[in-house]
């Protein structure tokens, strides 16, 4: 079940922001709305799984930062539902979403909102007091905050003394002080520069393999939604127009104005070998004759092949191999085989393998954890993974 559903949300500042939800929901354009009227999200409807990074994308003005301010309440929905653990949001008083936004959920914000005259660890301690924690808790959760953001030793420095990277260090600290559930961070790396930015994203990776939190991240850089997004949901004048993974992104945008957003990403470091391996094909098995794997090779114009051996991915033969094996009158592929055959993961990046297929004499074989070969990759595949898909082609072509 997953820990926060959004149904048909929309968001309307202005006057008569019910009429105009109405007027919305018979499909006019939001730029068609009276004077003064803003459509910020317009019925927005996804899923967010316990435990993800659910990254919402999109240009400025495109309703994410909007959207994320109703998941907790900040800002009140016109219209529709927001669920946490099935609990709705909008059908709770102020106060009841002031209890549930202090209990189970945390925000980072872009410009740190950090109080300038206090120091580190008070501004980490924060949201505890506003919970009514004890001070030894207080205490606590504080230093192992600080310790998870390598921040420990800073405690007593005030915000005014620390670099933009290590003030959003504080502003994360304080969200995993607060020991919440779910986090919310609205373009949280945003305002730093580069270099800091990079390694904002590891050390939030690195936490999250630790916590497992459920995180909502917004941002306008794809290559960051990308990166740290188990799903994206793209955003375009307050509409969501494709909730998928990174790989589905890139292999089956949606419509046209993804696959323009798509179509400069560096493909080969988002798409992975479970992305575009194909299946085994011929392969063989260790008690193949080798008269046999010679006759199919020959056939199928194969100059190496798989090999597997009780399930597992044993190596791979070439046809030269299988035919000195058939000459010396082997009764089986065993002695053929070569047991140091290139092989991989289905998380390798596309990037690496490229150098790897091409010195290998037949496909790269991609193994579970357990070694049973789940498919292959093959210089065909990885050339095809470089190229946007035909049919979104088309369609670019056709509005250019």
């Amino acid at each position: 079940m997953p820990i926060v559903r959004v149904e048909k949300l929309y968001k309307v500042f202005g006057r008569r922001p019910a009429e105009a939800v109405r007027r919305l929901e018979t499909g006019i354009d939001r730029k068609e709305l009276d004077r003064g009227v803003t459509a910020a999200v317009i019925d927005a409807s996804f899923t967010v799984e316990r435990g993800e990074i659910f990254v919402v994308m999109g240009l400025s003005g495109s309703g994410k930062s909007t959207l994320l301010r109703t998941l907790n309440g900040l800002l009140p929905a016109t219209s529709g539902r927001v669920l946490v653990d099935e609990q709705d949001l909008t059908a709770l008083s102020p106060a009841q979403v002031r209890e549930l936004r202090q209990q189970r959920m945390s925000m980072v914000f872009q410009h740190f909102a950090l109080f300038p005259h206090r120091t580190v660890a008070e501004n980490v301690a924060y949201g505890l007091s506003v919970q009514g924690a004890p001070r030894e808790r207080q205490l606590s959760r504080t230093a192992e905050a600080l310790e998870l953001v390598g921040l420990a030793g800073w405690e007593d420095r005030l915000p005014g003394e620390l670099s933009g990277g290590m003030r959003q260090r504080v502003g994360l600290a304080r969200a995993l002080a607060a020991d919440t559930e779910i986090l919310l961070m609205d373009e949280a790396f945003s305002a730093l520069d580069p270099l800091i930015r990079k390694e904002m994203q590891d050390q939030l990776l690195i936490l999250q393999r630790q916590l497992g939190k459920t995180i909502v991240f917004i941002t306008h850089d794809l290559n960051e939604a990308m990166r740290l997004g188990d799903r994206i949901a793209m955003m375009r004048d307050g509409r969501i127009v494709q909730v998928a993974t990174a790989q589905e992104m890139l292999t089956a945008p949606a419509d046209e104005y993804v696959t323009k957003f798509v179509r400069d990403v560096d493909r080969t470091r988002v798409l992975t070998a479970a992305t575009v391996m194909e299946p085994a094909g011929v392969s063989f098995t260790t008690d193949t004759s080798p008269a046999q794997a010679r006759e199919t090779m020959l056939g199928h114009e194969l100059t190496g092949a798989l090999v597997t051996d009780g399930g597992k991915f044993a190596g791979s033969v070439t046809r030269s191999a299988v035919s000195a094996a058939a000459e010396r009158g082997d009764a089986t592929l065993a002695a053929a085989v070569d047991r140091e055959a290139a092989r991989t993961t289905p998380e390798t990046p596309v990037a690496d393998l490229f150098g790897v297929s091409a010195s290998a004499p037949a496909p790269v074989a991609v193994v579970d954890g357990d070694g049973a070969l789940l498919g292959m990759v093959t210089q065909q595949s990885l050339l095809r993974s470089l190229s946007i898909p035909e049919k979104a082609e088309e369609e670019v072509d056709a509005h250019a």
